[in-house]
């Protein structure tokens, strides 16, 4: 097997790697990134990575206002902006669950478990590094990772890039503030099927879902359509045939024939959309039980043996030290055990130990495999989740602080999760340009500081103004982790659907079908899934007409750009909406269709330029 080959030889010790410049941009751009992520994943229940527009801004930018900028400092900014995408990710689906339940951590306190779980996260990869990276070169594709090193290695055409990405922001920014400030239109149309039992239509016409749609693909897009279609459009229509006189059936409040279809969707159809996630997390764990093992024994040997070096390492082999892992990993339990206030007792510290440990080695394969926005990530909290929760349970647990505690550990556990798959990538990136990975775990762990000061207040920003588990903020994966914690410990869960659901999942692993993007799908309002659609037939449009990959990564910039312009706009329209400035919903001055209208036109935008950009756009005279 022949060695591999940096883009900038492991002897180079003189380029310009770990600079003021390139960690003060990475730290801005993962604030800018991690409340985006926030506000789009407590709405849509996914977030998009943010390693390639963070590298190509970070190109234009540093060339804008620096000479002789390195590759190495580029992709030092990109490393940290990634932290604020991948701690938002582990917050958003599991803090909102304490929301519901009725116990709202301050900020102060999300602050802690965000930073410490961040921390945990970085640590725990250290020695994954070693096997994922190196060993299993050539065998783990790493998608963006990979695509990331390539972009910056062909910077050369970042200005024009970078103008899509930029170009992208601003028609999002402008497209929020006139559906979800000024009102000219509806965000969400909305049309009720009246012989088809009362069930609805209903699309959620923003840049953000168009953006996430042409980003993940037609594929992922056509899964969660299908996964909402089946609910909306087959399992309520079907409920509320049979659901007919006075009774009410449980776990909902009312008879159904009182029910409109998101009342049946919120009280029967999210448990089934739960058990099929489930199964959907289990099974992607046991496809790869014999990478974690490897990977499992290569780490603990490292962690408890240290590395044989004879002599010193080349810069490109250099890891934070395994006496900081150490240390810094006890720190941690001693202050997740002994702060004030904090609901977790030592059998809670080594659960989200042992969890954390095992799902880091998972999350590091599955991100190496199937890239960062189709890591299933949610899928790993919940399994940490139930496997708690059925611990205290089998205890005799019961009381409410058990639960409280489970939700807590879960929370670090899956910022730790979500922040090693982000590490993992940009670890990857850095692997293939010759970056020295010491200098990039330390900047992952200097960007966790400021995305997790910041998004303790952005969600009781979002929550005052749209009510997490309402149909504005759905906080999918929140009301999901509240229901199963307090169904379990509780004895209350609705178990023939979330069996239901399970056997849905397993009907789809026989018919070798990705189960957890038709699962989030189904726990999806319908409206996010037929907007991600559209944005996934643009992206299939947009790859038929041009083989080559210049035009969907275009694309890609643009969209990334509607994804932040769009959720960066709608948290500044949250803060108006507290303050009273806006009000938090209102109807549009134009009719319904003129909102599927505008979004068609940004659709075919969107396509039109990826294809056939204005060569002033891409700096061509």
């Amino acid at each position: 097997m022949s060695v591999h080959q940096p883009f900038i030889s492991a002897k180079d010790v003189k380029t310009r790697e770990f600079t003021f410049r390139a960690i003060t941009l990475g730290i801005v751009l993962g604030l800018v990134f991690g409340i985006g992520n926030a506000y789009l994943g407590l709405k849509v229940g996914t977030t998009v990575s943010a390693s390639i527009p963070a590298a190509v801004l970070s190109m234009a930018i540093l060339r804008t206002f620096f000479k002789k900028v390195s590759i190495l400092e580029n992709n030092m900014v990109q490393t940290i902006a990634s932290v604020g995408e991948g701690l938002a990710a582990g917050v958003i689906f599991t803090v909102p669950a304490l929301f519901l339940l009725g116990d709202r951590p301050s900020p102060s306190r999300i602050f802690l478990l965000a930073a410490l779980g961040g921390i945990l996260g970085v640590l725990f990869m250290i020695p994954m590094r070693r096997y994922i990276i190196v060993q299993e070169h050539g065998k783990l594709p790493f998608p963006e990772g990979t695509a990331c090193a390539e972009i910056l290695k062909s910077g050369e055409s970042s200005r024009g890039k970078a103008m899509m990405a930029f170009l992208g922001i601003i028609v999002g920014s402008l497209h929020k503030l006139c559906s979800s400030a000024f009102y000219f239109f509806k965000e969400a149309p909305s049309w009720i099927i009246a012989p088809f039992q009362k069930t609805q239509f209903s699309m959620d016409c923003t840049p953000a879902l168009l953006g996430v749609g042409f980003i993940v693909g037609p594929r992922i897009s056509a899964l969660l359509f299908a996964g909402g279609a089946l609910g909306w459009w087959v399992l309520i229509p079907l409920i509320r045939m049979f659901g007919t006189g006075d009774i009410t059936i449980y776990p909902g409040t009312s008879p159904i024939s009182q029910m409109s279809s998101d009342d049946i969707w919120s009280d029967y159809v999210r448990y089934i959309g739960a058990g099929t996630i489930a199964v959907g997390g289990i099974l992607s764990l046991i496809k790869i039980a014999p990478l974690i093992g490897k990977t499992l024994k290569v780490g603990f040997d490292e962690l408890f043996q240290g590395f044989s070096f004879t002599k010193q390492p080349l810069r490109t082999d250099r890891d934070i030290s395994l006496r900081w892992l150490i240390l810094g990993s006890v720190a941690i339990i001693l202050t997740l055990w002994l702060f004030p206030g904090l609901p977790m007792n030592f059998l809670t510290i080594l659960l989200l130990i042992l969890l954390g440990f095992f799902f880091v080695a998972v999350t590091s394969l599955t991100v190496g495999i199937v890239g960062s926005t189709s890591n299933p990530v949610s899928g790993m909290t919940i399994t940490t989740l139930l496997i708690t929760c059925l611990i205290f349970v089998l205890l005799g647990w019961t009381e409410r602080i058990y639960l409280i505690a489970a939700l807590t550990m879960s929370v670090v556990a899956n910022v730790a999760i979500a922040l090693a798959g982000t590490t993992s990538q940009d670890l990857k990136t850095g692997y293939l340009l010759g970056a020295t990975p010491r200098l990039q775990q330390i900047g992952e762990i200097i960007g966790v500081i400021l995305p997790a000061l910041a998004i303790g207040g952005t969600l009781y920003l979002l929550d005052k103004a749209y009510g997490f588990g309402s149909a504005q903020m759905p906080a999918p994966q929140g009301t999901m982790m509240a229901l199963i914690a307090k169904g379990v410990i509780g004895g209350d869960i609705p178990t023939t659907l979330v069996i239901v659901g399970a056997v849905l999942g397993l009907v789809l692993e026989l018919l070798k079908l990705p189960i957890l993007p038709f699962a989030i799908g189904l726990y999806l309002p319908l409206s996010l899934s037929t907007g991600m659609m559209v944005g996934g037939l643009v992206s299939a449009f947009v790859k038929k007409r041009e083989k080559n990959s210049s035009s969907t990564d275009r694309g890609v910039l643009a969209a990334s750009g509607f994804v932040a312009g769009d959720a960066c706009t709608g948290v500044i329209i949250a803060l108006f909406t507290v303050g009273g400035i806006v009000p938090a919903s209102a109807n549009g001055w134009l009719p319904d269709w003129a909102s599927l209208a505008i979004y068609g036109l940004l659709a075919i935008a969107l396509g039109w330029f990826a294809l056939k950009p204005p060569a002033r756009l891409m700096g061509k005279k």
